[in-house]
């Protein structure tokens, strides 16, 4: 309270409070109904302070804030801010969010399927784009003061993290760089060679992780976690995780073998015996099928859910493959909001055009609740099919690892060029997002 400050105690909150109000932060905290996480608090003063930032969070924990605030320090100075995403459905998702906050006049996307005002002075693209940019030298650049380099960790993909890694070298020096990253166990590591390429960077570390991360076994027809929570009775209090009794006894079951090494003379044909008798039970194991899978995850509330094909043509099998089955995962209602948002979506598409693009069945997919995604699709589907997806429209989704990834083209060569310490993390989960 207040009341029970003294007179100096008072004019010294009142100066402090002057002082917040000066910064860029304190309008930008504004914008948000939520308080800001300490982490977050602080990679933005280390940005406003002039610094680039490295933040490693979980999922889930917050990171794009920090990303947002870049995007409005480049507006508040009058100078361009550059969001780069690993994969399309992340790029579109992120247009629309900052278009909905800045105006869709202020936001530009650039992917290999869309650009939408691309001189906006706030421009989303995949790292591809904008390490095309650089080789060309483009005169989108000029006056570019921020880049947001969103799941940054990609940088140690075997087949894509040249891109990350030649965009970090090859910005301009002018360009203050917020990269974005899940946890990785050398940040420190990975933040000098930042500082070294990059100039000063302050590295940001936050383990908290505010959604929680629960693993699931589907076996024997039912749904169990993976740990289970256990108290510790060794003395140092607490719970800790222990893999749960049940798979641990369907484990050792499935293991179980009856051959007896002692047995010598009898060995061989014990071991023929036990080779038949595996045979036999593997042939009698239920594996469930993907329409059980989706049935089973909408029975635990586990829904929406994606599930990674490693191929175009396995996704739409498996779109095929639940309609035969007869899933439906959308009510009456939802079917009927579905077809609104589709034909609203397609409607400047030729009729002729969607028989032969399947849209017929594609649509019959979505009233259900089922999609699948890929890099095959038409963009217009692909986008539909994510935003029914951010909806809870569309519930179950069969996608390919790249999930509509940024134009590839041919790698280059290194060249020599200063190899970033980051091997050692947790590898980067296949997303839409």
């Amino acid at each position: 309270m207040t009341e029970d400050l003294t007179p100096a105690e008072r004019y010294a909150a009142a100066r402090i409070r002057a002082a917040e109000q000066a910064t860029a932060l304190a309008p930008f905290r504004e914008m948000y109904d939520f308080g800001l996480d300490p982490f977050q608090i602080e990679a933005c003063q280390a940005l406003e302070s002039g610094k680039g930032v490295l933040v490693a969070a979980p999922t889930g924990s917050g990171k794009t804030i920090v990303g947002e605030f870049a995007v409005h320090l480049a507006l508040a100075e009058g100078r361009k801010c550059f969001y780069t995403t690993p994969i399309k459905a992340l790029s579109n998702q992120k247009y629309a969010d900052l278009a909905k906050r800045y105006g869709a006049d202020k936001v530009g996307l650039l992917t290999g399927d869309n650009s939408v005002n691309s001189d906006a002075p706030v421009v989303v693209m995949t790292t591809e784009v904008l390490r095309n940019m650089l080789y060309a030298g483009s005169q989108s650049l000029a006056g570019l003061g921020y880049v947001v380099m969103d799941e940054v960790h990609y940088l140690s993909d075997r087949f894509r993290g040249a891109v990350w890694e030649e965009v970090i070298i090859h910005l301009p020096e002018s360009v203050t760089l917020v990269s974005l990253s899940a946890t990785v166990s050398n940040a420190e590591e990975f933040g000098d060679w930042l500082d070294t390429v990059r100039g000063s960077t302050e590295v940001i570390v936050s383990e908290h992780r505010p959604v929680p991360l629960w693993q699931h076994v589907f076996a024997g027809r039912r749904m169990y976690d993976l740990f289970e929570e256990s108290t510790d009775h060794g003395g140092r209090g607490g719970a800790r995780r222990e893999v749960n009794p049940d798979l641990v006894r369907l484990a050792r079951m499935e293991n179980q073998k009856t051959y007896n090494p002692k047995d010598r003379r009898r060995g061989k044909m014990v071991r023929e015996a036990d080779r038949e008798r595996e045979r036999r039970q593997r042939g009698r194991i239920w594996t469930p099928g993907r329409p059980e899978v989706i049935e089973r995850l909408d029975a635990e509330d586990l829904l929406p859910a994606i599930t990674f094909i490693f191929s175009r043509a396995g996704c739409e099998a498996a779109v095929q493959q639940c309609m035969y089955a007869g899933l439906r995962l959308n009510d009456d209602s939802r079917r009927a909001r579905v077809r609104e948002i589709v034909e609203a979506r397609t409607a400047s598409i030729p009729t002729e055009d969607l028989h032969v693009l399947g849209y017929y069945e594609w649509l019959e997919g979505l009233e259900r609740g089922i999609a699948a995604h890929h890099a095959g699709m038409l963009p217009t589907f692909k986008e539909v099919v994510e935003e029914l997806f951010v909806r809870g429209l569309v519930k179950a989704v069969f996608a390919t690892e790249t999930l509509a990834q940024g134009r590839r083209s041919d790698p280059r060569a290194h060249g020599g060029l200063a190899r970033p310490p980051l091997a050692r993390h947790a590898p980067p989960a296949g997303r839409p997002a």
